[in-house]
């Protein structure tokens, strides 16, 4: 009995130690976590997550239970730091929350080292998340990280868009997925050094969706990389577009977009795939266009004021095309523009049931033409090339190496886009030439034609 006590009081002795082990790693981290100020909050209503994002400062984690959130939260002139972010995430991104209702979903100003994580936005009548500089364009929000955001069934008529940004810098939009919009997909209006990429973007029946994205306002330095694009209307992506003059960031821009890089994409059917649009420096690459409706693409001048270029300077290179008798015109090209500038290389051309090649705005160095691309998964998401001929190994999405730019929060640093001078031995005149001489020709053929008859 003696030693049945006695190894009864060495157990006990043994667990209060454990037990005061244990108690003082606690303590330990608790002290740190005050010491800095930062916070992990649980929230499961809209008063709470309110309530701690007016409190939110470096470092705090507001976690979102799932369920229906009928509102829509706000954050402004809050600032986290690159080591110490603010993190507004679902806390199961398998069971995301789901906020619906009337107007904005999320409303963001003056913001810096921020994310957004896990959440679903749906059947809003306002933007799904709008992100501002509060008006103020030498206060650009800044370091925004959008992650594994859904985002569906937004402003079905008007120009209402999925993700609105004005005046922000250095950003990151990933694998996020949105369906179903009246505007844009995503919309950015003078916002500078930025990434888009692994997005899903789809177009519902209903929907006006004018396009899927549109970077404009003088907005610069953007990568689009490695995103699916389906059905996605008018213009899937608007390289600049039409801005109005207050609402240029810089205000001094003479361009709606420059320094843009497109490259690793899937376009799969809409009106249009690409649209150049009072932008210059472009580099669209290692694409897949399957199907347009009317073009691959547009060289458009919507600027009317004098401040602004015109369309020019875009570099088409080692994209897969693939067309159907739809495609009448491969490049629309509008008035007071400089098709002349457009370079195309190494892209491969396949059109079905037709040997009709592509008309270009200049001669392209390297085409490939009549290469059947064989592609698995054809009109999805994941569709890819599987043919194994030589000639398609360095085209389109699968040749594409993704750009790497280092750890969360870091300044996104692009390459300007180097333009490359077109072949000045085409062959080929620009359209503007074209029509020029077949006037000149019409002309001519009047005039023979007088003489003959006065004879």
């Amino acid at each position: 009995m003696k030693a049945l006590f006695f190894w009864g009081g060495i157990v006990f002795l043994l667990f209060l130690g454990a037990v005061s082990v244990v108690s003082a790693n606690e303590s330990d981290g608790n002290d740190q976590n005050s010491k800095n100020g930062a916070q992990i909050i649980q929230v499961s209503d809209l008063t709470s997550l309110k309530s701690a994002l007016s409190k939110a400062g470096p470092g705090d984690q507001i976690l979102i239970t799932q369920g229906i959130y009928d509102g829509a939260f706000r954050l402004g002139n809050t600032q986290g730091t690159k080591e110490r972010p603010i993190v507004i995430a679902g806390d199961d991104p398998e069971f995301p929350p789901v906020f619906q209702g009337r107007g904005e979903a999320v409303k963001m100003s003056r913001i810096g080292y921020v994310k957004i994580k896990n959440i679903r936005i749906e059947k809003r009548s306002g933007n799904g998340i709008n992100i501002d500089d509060g008006g103020d364009p030498g206060q650009p929000s800044h370091h925004i990280i959008l992650e594994n955001v859904q985002i569906s069934e937004i402003g079905k008529k008007g120009n209402i868009d999925a993700i609105k940004m004005s005046g922000v810098d250095h950003f990151v939009v990933k694998n996020c997925r949105i369906q179903g919009w009246g505007g844009s997909g995503i919309d950015f209006v003078g916002c500078h050094n930025g990434v888009v990429q692994d997005c899903t973007f789809e177009g519902a029946p209903g929907y006006r969706t004018k396009n899927a994205m549109q970077i404009k306002g003088g907005s610069s330095r953007v990568l689009v990389e490695n995103n699916a694009f389906l059905n996605c209307g008018e213009r899937t992506i608007n390289l600049g577009g039409s801005t109005g003059n207050p609402y240029f960031r810089p205000q001094d821009a003479d361009y709606e977009a420059e320094n843009i890089i497109v490259a690793g994409n899937r376009f799969i059917g809409g009106e249009t795939h690409i649209a150049w649009v009072t932008s210059r420096n472009s580099h669209v690459h290692h694409n897949i266009f399957y199907l347009p409706e009317k073009y691959v693409g547009r060289i458009l001048q919507e600027a009317k004021n004098s401040q602004f270029i015109s369309c020019q300077k875009g570099f088409f290179e080692a994209n897969m095309v693939v067309t159907d008798e739809r495609v009448r015109t491969f490049f629309n090209i509008g008035p007071n523009t400089l098709p002349e500038t457009f370079s195309f290389s190494g892209n491969a051309w396949y059109r079905f049931q037709s040997e009709k090649k592509p008309d270009l705005p200049t001669m392209e160095v390297g085409g490939i033409y009549d290469v059947y691309p064989d592609l698995l998964d054809f009109g999805t998401a994941e569709m890819r090339i599987g043919s194994k001929s030589d000639k398609l190994k360095n085209v389109g999405p699968g040749a594409y190496t993704p750009w790497g730019h280092g750890t969360e929060f870091d300044d996104i640093s692009l390459p300007e886009v180097e333009w490359i001078e077109p072949s000045p031995k085409s062959g080929r005149f620009p359209m503007q030439t074209k029509l020029l001489g077949g006037l000149f020709v019409l002309s001519f053929i009047v005039v023979i034609a007088r003489h003959v008859k006065k004879k």
